[in-house]
């Protein structure tokens, strides 16, 4: 769908730069075709989560795939944040992207990312869970433990990380920031080798950042207590930027909908062996409320706001 001129499109929560004439919470392609990019060469890179080596390599069968789908060289680019491959595909230099569970909101509403797939089987979409994790040796049994503990979150904009553990755990009794004291780690890995190493108490964590730790001997799941189970989310969203001209997006979304995982790739992703189709306003709903719960938005302004706790966070630790 086309959209009219910016100053007067409809966008709901979508950045100034972008319109939503349909109402499907992602943007429109520009209505000027002159602004429909057709790059010679496509820059793909899925979000920056433990060694983005791994990642790179686990990739490249669909790079290739994705280059003869659509007659155009793919390159992988690797990005070490989760704000620096939004801010990527927001100036353009990044064309197809996964990303993180809770900062898809932001790629989508800042960046005009277009989610499309998940990792997933015939069946359905391949999901996780929070898990909060603690030493088995720790004497904490219960949620209620916790209190007056230090325990790990990984970013402000981390879903299972922070975002969910935030909306999800005071109904299970326990509050962050006010029960337990919060301490960032930055990444899922790092919060989840803290924890081994008794530099946190406990953390809540992404059950498949965990799993794979654990598959590649890194933590010993016979040392971890699990104290916390969530429902399932959607994992990384892999989607276009809005203002690929529409039929080389047709070649993408078909790329990705064609494409079967070989062997090695299904070893990577946990079993998974396609990328499902989804869509942003069905699937990442219940992130969306997530987001609503803990007071985040998904705007300039939400960015500005936790950035400026993350530096605050840093500050405290300094003094």
């Amino acid at each position: 769908m086309t959209t009219p001129a910016h100053a007067d499109c409809a966008r709901g929560s979508l950045d100034e730069k972008f319109c939503d004439v349909d109402g499907d919470l992602v943007a429109d392609p520009p209505m000027d075709e002159s602004k429909w990019k057709d790059p010679s060469t496509l820059v793909f890179t899925y979000t920056p989560v433990e060694d983005p080596a791994v990642y790179r390599d686990a990739f490249a069968d669909f790079q290739e795939y994705l280059s003869k789908a659509t007659g155009k060289k793919v390159i992988y680019y690797t990005v070490q944040s989760n704000s620096a491959e939004i801010e990527a595909m927001r100036s353009g230099r990044l064309h197809i992207a996964g990303f993180s569970t809770g900062p898809t909101g932001f790629a989508v509403n800042l960046a005009g990312a277009v989610p499309i797939a998940v990792k997933g089987g015939p069946d359905g979409f391949q999901g996780y869970n929070l898990i909060l994790i603690t030493r088995k040796d720790s004497g904490i049994k219960s949620l209620a433990d916790l209190k007056g503990k230090k325990v790990a979150h990984t970013s402000p904009s981390s879903n299972s990380g922070n975002l969910a553990p935030r909306a999800l755990l005071p109904d299970e009794g326990i509050t962050p920031d006010k029960d337990y004291t919060v301490a960032f780690s930055g990444k899922h890995d790092q919060s989840i080798l803290g924890v081994v190493s008794g530099d946190y108490d406990a953390a809540p964590v992404a059950s498949d950042v965990y799993e794979r730790m654990v598959a590649r001997g890194v933590v010993n799941a016979d040392e971890i207590e699990i104290l916390y189970r969530s429902p399932k989310f959607p994992t990384s969203s892999f989607a276009y930027a809005h203002d690929l001209k529409p039929e080389l997006v047709h070649k993408i979304v078909g790329a990705f909908h064609t494409y079967r995982f070989p062997e090695s790739m299904q070893k990577a992703f946990k079993g998974a062996d396609r990328f499902y189709p989804i869509t942003y306003k069905a699937d990442w709903e219940v992130i969306r409320t997530i987001a609503n719960a803990t007071g985040a938005s998904y705007d300039r302004k939400g960015l500005s706001a936790m950035a400026q706790k993350e530096a605050a966070k840093r500050a405290k630790k300094k003094q």
